[in-house]
């Protein structure tokens, strides 16, 4: 079955907007190319926009990608959550169901899958496919950061056309924070504080970035210090304090834990 014909069964907003035209555009750019060598594996099945069940038993997340969650626990599919799905699904079967698999450096993840970057039989990685054509966020956790560069390159890419999840920004507030999970914030410092707990950026509300001390040393302390008043872009996955039990007089609800200097950085003004 051809890929127009996948799109007919995308949710409306993930498949209008998954057009010949500016799939054509982000794939006139190759971002992220394979290296020399690599383990090829067979796909089973793909799971969502950014997980694959390989025919071993195994299922890979994939590194540097955070596609839009599909339906589960009574929640709808996120924008773009099917047609980031069903772009992969064409990737994986133009690749005859055989794709190029390179390990992180950490190689499994809390829910015991692979982390691992994924390749077409062209050589390309699809996980920079995906964020070309808008149909993920970028996210660099260490230690698995190895193609950050690349992968940024591939989402400024779509930013830049307004492709996909970019058409209308999904970047937030602190005050539209509703619940834990992936996100991508904006908000001014109000300061920069260091304690046992690490450093701790305070955003207006009751949400405050953490990078915790094991990390800490990755951050350069000029640019820290430099935040306060700045306006700043956060990304990653929200935690919510209130979930263990009442949040104490003085500490933020929500908190965004940053392993690694990508997942943050100063707007343009």
């Amino acid at each position: 079955m051809g890929f127009c014909q996948l799109l007919k069964k995308a949710s409306l907003v993930g498949a209008f907007f998954v057009s010949g035209i500016w799939l054509s555009a982000a794939q006139a750019e190759v971002f992220c190319p394979a290296p020399a060598s690599l383990a090829h594996v067979q796909v089973k099945r793909v799971v969502d926009g950014d997980t694959v069940r390989l025919t071993d038993g195994r299922s890979v997340r994939m590194i540097g990608l955070n596609a839009p969650e599909t339906a589960k626990k009574g929640r709808t599919d996120e924008p773009y959550a099917v047609a980031a799905r069903q772009r992969l699904q064409a990737l994986v079967r133009a690749s005859d169901g055989r794709v190029g698999l390179v390990p992180g450096r950490e190689r499994k993840d809390h829910y015991g899958r692979t982390l691992a970057h994924l390749y077409g039989a062209d050589g390309n990685n699809l996980e920079a496919q995906l964020l070309a054509e808008g149909l993920g966020f970028q996210v660099g956790v260490a230690p698995n950061v190895d193609l950050i560069a690349c992968q940024q390159a591939a989402e400024n890419a779509a930013r830049q056309r307004r492709l996909g999840l970019w058409r209308t920004s999904p970047v937030r507030s602190v005050a539209q924070v509703r619940r834990a999970g992936f996100a991508l914030i904006s908000g001014r410092v109000r300061k920069v504080e260091r304690n046992r707990g690490g450093i701790w950026i305070q955003l207006p509300g009751s949400l405050a970035l953490r990078i915790a001390p094991n990390v800490a040393g990755k951050f350069d302390p000029a640019t820290l210090s430099g935040l306060q008043g700045q306006t700043i872009e956060a990304r990653g996955w929200v935690q919510d304090r209130a979930r263990r039990g009442r949040v104490e007089n003085g500490r933020v609800r929500w908190v965004l834990p940053l392993s690694d200097p990508a997942m943050l950085k100063v707007s343009r003004q």
